[in-house]
């Protein structure tokens, strides 16, 4: 019996297979990063039948963990909480028999996943000679790098790692997620404390294919059992074997696959996805991962400059539940780089993909140190609505924060109705300029719509809606730009809009 169970194990757990040697599983190794206090890291492995396993931590300290029993060839321990720092070795030992992983730091651990603006790698972005040769000056920032691999089951294992947990040199972090290392730079400008990265990501994935089985069912998708994008097939195989891994959080840049699927039940299906992942890996860590961890994503930047297609504004739109801004009600501890003024004509890698990741993961590490780090007096969120207020003549728009606002004919377009019925991505919509501003309001001109009403207002509803870090209305300090927004008289939730 425990020969059979013991060949189950090995299936889910890919290609390992139950020889009875103790090692530890794939994504564990020397130079990396477990979380540190005050979470507690989990380590498993593979190990003979019934032995007995001592986990033991040594370095600028000792400690040991109780010994446990190897189970179907599988044994699992949580380590005591340790303090952000290192070097340790941790040594795993049965009665005749070790394995030692050396150089371990606890720090924080960032899973970075999505689809090929996160794979972007370091070689490719803007001055990527200069910011390689920074690389080696954060040796306590630590890569890993899942392979690409699709499984039709949900696996235990990796079945191949890309990065092994390194001590970050150019070599290696040149193959990197541009955004993700940059990210794990810039954090650790802030903390001073170890940063691990996790990439797992593949180039133009729907989030179908991220998402459990459970996921997909909150949101009535219809299953596809073939193909690319066949539901959960990197789920299975390159999340789920991580899920025993203790985490600090997720960055995950995705959404232009969906642009063109299943776009209309992405305001479900990510907010879904995030809900599963939180739920999945706190179980799988045995309750140490929080079942809240911070999530930041990138909200789409740009593809063609002038297409009327609605994709990119949709999803856009769809990635924050519709609300236009993050946290929110549906997406609580979520934090949001908004990157639509970061287009890219001349990218050598198509104009999708623009090549300042840079300001990108700028962005999401001052989401994180606000939401994830709840440090005070950081701004992460651009201008958004709180206040609306039309009549035949014009529409006032206040917002949550002072502005930075540059004239436009064009950026912001109306609605007209007699009936304040629901206006949507497919009414007509008036362009209508800016004709004045100050601190913290935007009046727009009502003339377009003549006799009738304004029913709802959007801004930057477009594809291509600015060139770079041009769009009209930022944050006082220029810094963050306002994210796109469509917001109906008659349905809006988020604020208040008075006619007059």
């Amino acid at each position: 019996m425990a020969v059979t169970l013991c060949v189950v194990f090995a299936l889910l757990a890919s290609v390992h297979t139950c020889d009875g040697k103790l090692r530890f599983a794939s994504y564990y190794g020397d130079h990396m990063v477990l979380q540190k206090s005050p979470e507690r890291a989990v380590l498993w492995g593979y190990g003979p039948e019934g032995a007995q396993v001592t986990v033991s931590l040594s370095g600028l300290f000792k400690r040991q963990a109780s010994p446990v029993t190897v189970t179907n060839g599988i044994w699992q321990v949580t380590l005591d909480p340790v303090a952000a720092g290192g070097p340790y070795n941790v040594t795993a030992k049965v009665q005749n028999d070790s394995a030692t992983l050396t150089d371990v730091l606890f720090g924080d651990i960032w899973m970075c996943g999505g689809q090929s603006n996160m794979w972007f790698n370091m070689t490719q972005i803007f001055n990527a000679t200069e910011e390689l040769s920074v690389v080696a000056k954060y040796p306590y920032v630590r890569p890993f790098m899942v392979a690409l691999n699709t499984s039709d089951i949900e696996l235990m294992d990796l079945i191949e790692v890309e990065i092994p947990w390194s001590v970050p040199t150019a070599s290696v972090v040149e193959g990197f997620s541009a955004v993700c290392w940059l990210f794990g730079r810039y954090m650790y400008e802030t903390l001073k404390y170890p940063i691990g990265l996790v990439e797992s990501c593949w180039g133009g994935t729907p989030v179908e294919v991220w998402s459990s089985s459970r996921a997909l069912k909150q949101c009535q998708e219809v299953p596809v059992v073939d193909g690319p994008k066949k539901n959960s097939i990197l789920w299975n195989s390159m999340i789920h074997p991580l899920l025993n891994m203790t985490i600090k959080g997720a960055l995950w840049y995705q959404g232009e696959a969906n642009a063109e699927y299943n776009q209309d039940k992405y305001n479900c299906s990510f907010p879904a996805m995030i809900d599963d992942w939180r739920m999945a890996f706190h179980q799988g860590s045995g309750g140490q991962t929080a079942p809240d961890f911070p999530f930041g994503f990138v909200q789409l930047s740009t593809y063609r400059k002038t297409s009327k297609d609605d994709g990119f504004p949709n999803i856009r739109w769809h990635q924050t539940a519709d609300f236009g801004f993050v946290p929110n009600l549906r997406m609580k501890k979520t934090f949001m780089a908004v990157a639509l003024d970061l287009p890219d004509a001349t990218s050598p890698y198509g104009t999708i993909h623009p090549r300042d990741k840079q300001d990108v993961a700028y962005r999401l590490t001052l989401g994180a140190r606000a939401v994830a780090y709840e440090e005070e007096n950081v701004p992460f969120l651009g201008p958004f609505p709180k206040e609306i207020a039309s009549t035949q003549m014009y529409v006032n728009i206040t917002y949550d924060q002072a502005v930075s606002v540059t004239p436009s004919k064009d950026i912001f377009e109306v609605c007209c109705s007699d009936i304040w019925a629901p206006c949507g991505p497919k009414s007509l919509w008036l362009q209508t300029p800016i004709v004045w501003w100050d601190l913290t309001t935007i009046q727009l001109s009502a003339a377009v719509c003549q006799s009738s009403e304004v029913a709802a207002v959007r801004y930057a509803w477009r594809d291509w809606p600015c060139e770079f870090k041009a769009c009209p209305v930022y944050s006082a300090s220029w810094i963050l730009p306002a994210p796109p927004f469509i917001i109906n008289h008659s349905s809006w939730k988020g604020g208040v809009w008075k006619s007059y």
